[in-house]
């Protein structure tokens, strides 16, 4: 009884009786052994979680078809809105061959969207896309951010998560990507963003204030920390961050034999005079003129997403910190002044991270497409090839006259072709 009721859930598809006995007969032999009944059921049942059928998603398609099968489709879907397998409501209208069916895809897709098991979508996604699973890759100097800690640590990642998931709740423009009038804070994550009268642990909607350089996953601490390392930002990072994970257009790798730029952690040059050093190479001025002035723009944020006006430059100290008593000494100094200001690729002058969110907006198309993409390669494990292209800009094309709402793009690539075939 064990074998057949995991076996399906397991593999994601009726078990043939010959399939059941095959693994059944597995325990024979410890069972002739005398090694109990405990020993010998979990043999099949080890057999069973190790299996290809468990492991791999194997997308069966239908007799000299392309196309997905119903069951197929129900795996489909479901690791990529909950990152598990089908529950009963899937397999049953799977079985029913009524899943395929775009008005019942679509109500699933709703169904599921709506369930707490999407929030593991909205964590893997941001993870991968936003690369959210990185913020532990460096630790910030505990003398220049003593703000720093896991409790702000955690307020960063929910903040990126509640939001995105809002936007999928309210199906909301990916507009709001680059620029919003809202975030998701809590007590900690405000007084470190200094937006006063948010009170409590829970994160919640917070309406920002007029003119606030908050606004868009760009401007939240999260982004800040895995773009910059535990001492330094450098405009580079960021902007090849902006270029590739929100644009979707990754600026060219470097030349060869061209090093990698070493801020001055002293404070004695600033960013822009190594960048200036760096680009007597024309074929690196190339580029930088398209990967600096993002990078420019964030500059006003620091490596644990405060928003500062002049760079911090450590003191040198050499005694050891202590993490209850971080606030009681300054171990920094303030240093050179924050230019956030820049000239696009375009010729477009912006003058601090707001102008740049505004030029930024005109790209929500190229955000949206990127985004598409991306959702696409999720949800099925494959790269966007060229001849996938017309199949994207026919999801945008659908989706354009309401702004790209995201919970409509996530509805348009779950019934386009790429999703729906292997």
């Amino acid at each position: 009884d064990a074998v057949a009721a995991l076996a399906p859930k397991a593999f994601r598809r009726p078990v043939s009786d010959k399939e059941i006995d095959d693994l059944t007969s597995l325990a024979v032999p410890n069972l002739r052994a005398r090694r109990g009944f405990l020993a010998s059921a979990r043999v099949p049942l080890r057999a069973i979680l190790i299996s290809p059928h468990t492991l791999f998603l194997t997308n069966e398609t239908r007799p000299m078809e392309s196309t997905l099968t119903d069951l197929a489709l129900a795996s489909r879907l479901s690791y990529f809105l909950w990152r598990s397998p089908p529950d009963e409501k899937l397999i049953q209208l799977a079985r029913e061959g009524m899943l395929s069916d775009t008005k019942t895809l679509d109500a699933q897709v709703d169904r599921m969207l709506s369930d707490p098991k999407r929030d593991r979508f909205v964590h893997e996604f941001l993870g991968q896309w936003l690369e959210l699973d990185r913020i532990d890759a460096t630790t910030p100097d505990a003398y220049l951010y003593p703000e720093y800690d896991d409790v702000l640590r955690r307020a960063m990642l929910a903040e990126t998560r509640e939001f995105f998931g809002h936007l999928i709740d309210e199906n909301l423009s990916v507009a709001n990507l680059i620029d919003s009038d809202f975030t998701f804070l809590n007590r900690k994550l405000a007084e470190h963003y200094g937006i006063p009268n948010v009170e409590g642990e829970e994160m919640r909607k917070v309406m920002l204030p007029p003119r606030s350089v908050r606004g868009g996953i760009l401007t939240h601490a999260s982004i800040a920390k895995v773009t910059a390392n535990g001492t330094v930002t450098t405009p580079v990072k960021r902007g090849s961050f902006v270029l590739t994970n929100l644009l979707g257009l990754p600026p060219n790798p470097p030349p060869p034999a061209v090093g990698a730029i070493e801020p001055d952690t002293r404070g004695a040059t600033t960013i822009r005079e190594t960048l200036a050093k760096h680009q007597t190479v024309e074929a690196c001025a190339v580029c930088h003129r398209r990967i600096d002035p993002p990078g420019f723009a964030l500059e006003c944020f620091d490596p644990v997403g405060t928003f500062r006006t002049r760079y911090r430059n450590s003191k040198g100290v050499k005694r050891t910190a202590s993490v209850g008593l971080r606030f009681l000494h300054k171990d920094y100094e303030l240093g050179p002044p924050v230019d956030a200001s820049g000239v696009t690729e375009d010729g477009i002058e912006f003058a601090d991270i707001r102008d740049y969110k505004k030029h930024l907006l005109t790209s929500k198309e190229q955000v949206a497409r990127n985004l598409v993409s991306l959702l696409i390669t999720f949800a099925t494990g494959g790269e966007i090839e060229f001849a996938d292209r017309d199949e994207v800009e026919s999801i945008l094309l659908a989706a354009k006259d309401d702004g790209y709402p995201l919970r409509s793009l996530i509805h348009h690539v779950v019934t386009s072709r790429l999703f729906r075939n292997r």
